[in-house]
């Protein structure tokens, strides 16, 4: 998985300049490579696995000694837990609902960390990201909410996601920015000059 390269980058903050003349919204677009480490999954399994063992082993036949049996237990939990690290079986691992918690948990922490939540008139708005979940949202501030109901953007969210899963990161963001800046232009539109924070893409480590 690889994260967008500087020139993509470069087009996403263009973009977010385009929307940010014609209107007073203040746009900041976070990604991030994973929401989570997720480092209790492989353990998890792992022990899960190897307390079937024993029931295994009984069931077709006396295989081992108590001993071994307690030998290839401990050996069953250390190569599972090894081997549900690798990031392709890790992901899959995870329930969908458990993987949309923790992205949507650090979508509003960035919320809240970007200051988007102070702005003049409380017209900020987030767009995030979390590539290995496929997750994409929109969240903004109550001067947005006040005149768009959330659902206006269940659509553009949709589409994202769906680059997200083809890969199409880069072109998802910009899509998505200029979709959500043909809604802000009519119902946020600019009064006045201004910047309050960094149009650059966030990107996460």
């Amino acid at each position: 998985m690889t994260l967008l390269s500087k020139t993509d980058q470069e087009a996403v903050t263009a973009a977010i300049n385009d929307v940010e003349r014609e209107t007073d919204a203040e746009l900041v677009t976070v990604l991030t490579a994973q929401s989570d480490n997720y480092s209790y999954i492989p353990l998890l399994w792992a022990g899960i696995l190897a307390l079937l063992v024993p029931g295994i082993a009984n069931y077709f036949g006396n295989w081992f000694g108590a001993d071994m049996l307690m030998l290839v237990q401990w050996g069953t939990f250390i190569l599972l837990s090894l081997l549900f690290r690798v990031p392709g079986i890790n992901t899959r691992l995870i329930p969908r609902q458990v993987r949309y918690w923790r992205a949507s948990n650090l979508a509003r922490r960035q919320f809240l960390e970007q200051n988007l939540h102070h702005t003049e008139g409380s017209t900020g708005m987030l767009i995030f990201v979390s590539e290995a979940e496929r997750y994409v949202e929109i969240l903004v501030d109550q001067g947005i909410a006040n005149v768009l109901d959330n659902s206006v953007w269940e659509g553009i969210v949709a589409d994202f996601t769906a680059k997200v899963r083809q890969g199409q990161t880069r072109q998802g963001f910009i899509d998505c920015i200029a979709a959500c800046g043909q809604l802000l232009k009519e119902h946020v539109p600019a009064t006045h000059e201004r910047n309050e924070l960094p149009d650059h893409l966030v990107i996460l480590p």
